[in-house]
This record gives structure tokens, C-alpha cells and sequence, in this order.
């Protein structure tokens, strides 16, 4: 276990030198305990998923907070996706330095933060996204949040002294448990639906890592386990957000897919599958330990590992009556950890592996939203383009 931990945090480190700060390559505690807090029985799905059987196929670029607030880089991506088979963008919208656009809602806005700059005009960049047939889904960051943690101490995770607990960046987390952070943060999609996008993909929809060598985690008041607090919280997602007819959808680590029972950052499959439009499992293959699936070297066999992967997540789908085909939009490793170098050969080898367990969408990721080299990797025809008319997620032709 300690080398699995040491791998996966050195690949973050890796990651974050690559082109962004705040680079989603996250590590993960492998357990099959309900976490720290007991179960109380009622760990299971609330209520069915939606149908969602018409939903197109997406295939999409991730753009982080910088790439959306520039205008060249905007019109360089808008470019790639003009050309390609690329049909919609991940915006962050809200990631772990605060919101990436000015609020309206003065609760909202308090959290705002004030170092990284923000979109100036979010209504006029979404309709850009959407004349050029792309879906716009817009990026928010949970529960790793050190803006809203230090504005409010009351929505911490704590250390048993009553202290706020810190993660090994020295940052704090609100507690996925607080009702006050749950409404906050869909107080914020509510927002960014109401101008244009047209899915909400939840990120950090977890606990921070255990580690043993920091303090141990308090969650005051809690009474739910990990699994079914994050459940019960993507299940409020969906009602609230399905009014417009908005995807809600959420990203998870890759070797959720593939473990059995809960990882101790508390994402559980069968928890979080029935209660999202969408699971973004992120199957990126350096981040596998040598070994995994019987693989001696994950990265340099991209196909082994994203099949192997994706194809365990549409076994339980299938367990749990889930058969919708865009059910599983796995994230496409577009950057470089070790050897070899990621490029279009890489890109084209983890669509095959998506395509052969059964799925037909996927979201490229470089944490420098930087995709030149793997656009040789895309097909030059799209599945579908997008058109919108009124508010919802558009209609794929």
C-alpha cells in the first residue's frame, strides 16, 4: 500500500510540473472499509438513475481556468475543435483557487478568491462554445476548497483537537458532510447553468487522502458513512439541477472502477453510479502502479489499461441495471509521467480500448490545456454537433 501511495503522489507531483498549478492528478487510498465514519445501514442508492438513453456521444477537451480567460487560446482550441471529432469543452469554472468568474450572488461571491483572474463575460464565451456546435460543461471543484475553508472555519474538516485539519499541501478541505458547503456549491452550478452550460461535472467529490503520517480527520456531526454522504450529495445534485434538463455528472479515480468496496476518500462504484447522468472515471495509465491488471509497466500500454479498467466500470454498471451506452466518459490521458511520451498513438490507443469495452465518449486531459501534439491522434469527423435552442443541454445532431 505505501508503494502504491508513493507512486501515485509522485505522478501528481509530476503532473503539476507539467503546465498548471493546480493539476488534477490525484492520488488515492485503496481500502475496503466503509471509512471513518460508520455506516448507518442506509448505504444504498436512493433512487434510480434518470433515463438518459437519448444522451449523445461527448468527446471533449479539458480547459483550465487560464486557457477559458484567454482569448487566443480560446480561439486556437475552438480551432482544434472545429477540425476534429472534439464536440464539447470542460470549463473550470470553480477549481481550488476559487470561482474563474465574477458572481451574482453576493453569497456566492464571497468566496470568490483573488489571485488567478477570471472569465470577464462568461454569458458571451458559453454562446461562443456553443456556435461552434460544442457541448460547454463547466468544471466545479467540491470539496477541496481553501477558499471557502478559510472564510469559514465552520464548513472545516478538523483534527481531534478541534483544529482545522490540513492535507499535505498544507490546504484545507470543507467537510463533504456540511449542509452549508452542499448548498454553496450548488448555489454555484445553479448560477453557471443559468448562464448557458449545459452540464455541471462535480470534481473532488471525495475525502482528502488518510495519510498516516498526517492527523487524523474529524468530521463533527457526521452520521453517514463516506460513500453515502458523497452519494446523498451528487443525489441532490441531480434534483436540483434537472429542471433545465442539465447533465449532472461527476469525476472519480480510475481505480474505482476496479476495487472492490469503497476507497477511503470514500468513492464507492454502486454509490455514486445510480445517483449521476454521468461517471468520468480518470483511467489515466501512469497512475496505475507496475503490476496492475498484470501489467509490468501501466503507462507504456495504455490500451491493456484503459480497457481492462473501463471495461470492470460497465460490469457493474451492467449489476446495477445500468445500460445506457454514455453512461462512462472516461478521462484520456493527453500528458506525459515516465516513459513513454504520451502522444496521438497513445491518444489513439486508450479511444480503442473505451470503444472495445463498450463505451463511446471520453474527455482529453493536459493540465496546461495544451493538445497540439495529440490532435494527429483525433478523428477528423465529429460524432455529432450541438445545437441549442433555449436553455438544456441542446439536442446532438
Amino acid at each position: 500500500m505505501q508503494r502504491l501511495l508513493t507512486l501515485l503522489s509522485a505522478a501528481a507531483t509530476l503532473a503539476c510540473s507539467a503546465g498548471r498549478d493546480d493539476a488534477r492528478a490525484d492520488t488515492a487510498v485503496v481500502t475496503t472499509s466503509p471509512g471513518t465514519v460508520e455506516s448507518t445501514g442506509a448505504d444504498r442508492a436512493a433512487v434510480p438513475a434518470a433515463d438518459t438513453s437519448a444522451y449523445p456521444v461527448v468527446r471533449g477537451l479539458y480547459l483550465n481556468r487560464f486557457a477559458a480567460q484567454s482569448a487566443r487560446k480560446m480561439r486556437h482550441l475552438l480551432a482544434i475543435a472545429d477540425s476534429t471529432e472534439i464536440n464539447a469543452f470542460v470549463l473550470d469554472m470553480k477549481d481550488e483557487f476559487g470561482l474563474n468568474y465574477v458572481s451574482s450572488n453576493p453569497v456566492v461571491r464571497k468566496y470568490a478568491g483573488d489571485t488567478h483572474g477570471v472569465v470577464r463575460n462568461v454569458r458571451a464565451l458559453v454562446d461562443t462554445i456553443k456556435a461552434h456546435g460544442l457541448l460547454p460543461i463547466a468544471r466545479i471543484v467540491a470539496f477541496k476548497d481553501p477558499v471557502a475553508a478559510r472564510l469559514n472555519e465552520s464548513w472545516t474538516i478538523k483534527r481531534e483537537d478541534g483544529s482545522v485539519w490540513l492535507d499535505k499541501e498544507n490546504l484545507a478541505w470543507v467537510s463533504p458532510y456540511h449542509p452549508e458547503v452542499w448548498e454553496y456549491n450548488l448555489d454555484v452550478a445553479e448560477e453557471l447553468v443559468s448562464l448557458g452550460f449545459a452540464e455541471i461535472q462535480w470534481d473532488y467529490i471525495r475525502f482528502p487522502e488518510p495519510y498516516q503520517s498526517l492527523p487524523k480527520q474529524v468530521f463533527p456531526g457526521a452520521t453517514l458513512s463516506k460513500p453515502m454522504a458523497l452519494a446523498r450529495f451528487l443525489e441532490l445534485a441531480r434534483e436540483r439541477l434537472s429542471g433545465p434538463g442539465v447533465r449532472s455528472t461527476a469525476d472519480i479515480f480510475g481505480l474505482v472502477t476496479s476495487v472492490r468496496g469503497p476507497l477511503e476518500v470514500g468513492q464507492e462504484w454502486e454509490k455514486l453510479s445510480p445517483v449521476t447522468d454521468v461517471l468520468l472515471p480518470m483511467v489515466y495509465p501512469s497512475h496505475y502502479p507496475r503490476g496492475a491488471f498484470g501489467v509490468a509497466r501501466p503507462n507504456a500500454e495504455p490500451y491493456t489499461i484503459v480497457k481492462t479498467a473501463i471495461g470492470a466500470a460497465r460490469a457493474r454498471d451492467e449489476a446495477l441495471g445500468i445500460t445506457r451506452k454514455e453512461h462512462v466518459r472516461p478521462w484520456i490521458q493527453a500528458f506525459s509521467i515516465g516513459t513513454p511520451e504520451y502522444g496521438a498513438e497513445q491518444i489513439e490507443q486508450q479511444k480503442r480500448a473505451i470503444y472495445d469495452a463498450g463505451y463511446g465518449g471520453w474527455i482529453l486531459w493536459h493540465p496546461g490545456s495544451n493538445y497540439d501534439v495529440f490532435v494527429p491522434g483525433l478523428a477528423r469527423v465529429k460524432p455529432c454537433r450541438f445545437t441549442f435552442a433555449g436553455s438544456g443541454s441542446g439536442t446532438c445532431n
